[in-house]
């Protein structure tokens, strides 16, 4: 199993260079509107994102690297969504047997020290939740959470 997660702020007009000049945070990747195709136009959209690709980690953790990024600029995204020319969502992608992706454990050890042997199908990066501090920092940036899982 593999995962991440991004933040995105996505727009028809304004570009991810005026997006982040605004912010006063350069993202890790940007798209700009057209660039790979014009009819259809594709991307569809300008992006600013923020990623987090780090193996090994859960949701929760991979959230949290990215929301501790934007959090200081939080004030600045809502303005931006508030014009309603920019979309911001934290974007959840997970991949399902994924031969380069994590393995599933079969043993764990407890606080004590026991080892107990796992039943399959109980992947560790299964299960994620967002803590309330998180859910309010996406509701003041005017955000949307959006989770693409593939098998």
């Amino acid at each position: 199993m593999s995962q991440y997660v991004y933040f995105v702020l996505d727009s028809d007009s304004m570009s991810a260079a005026e997006m982040a000049a605004y912010l006063a945070v350069d993202p890790d990747e940007v798209l700009v509107r057209g660039s790979r195709q014009l009819d259809p136009v594709r991307p569809a959209s300008h992006a600013w994102k923020i990623v987090c690709r780090t193996p090994g980690l859960d949701l929760d953790a991979l959230a949290s690297a990215v929301l501790g990024r934007v959090a200081p600029a939080a004030e600045r995204i809502r303005q931006l969504v508030d014009t309603n020319e920019v979309f911001a969502t934290l974007q959840v992608v997970r991949y399902f047997n994924d031969d380069d992706g994590q393995p599933e454990e079969t043993v764990t050890i407890d606080e004590e020290g026991h080892s107990w042997e796992k039943m399959p199908g109980q992947h560790q990066m299964l299960g994620w939740s967002l803590d309330a501090e998180t859910l309010e920092l996406l509701v003041a940036m005017g955000a949307t959470i959006d989770v693409d899982e593939y098998g």
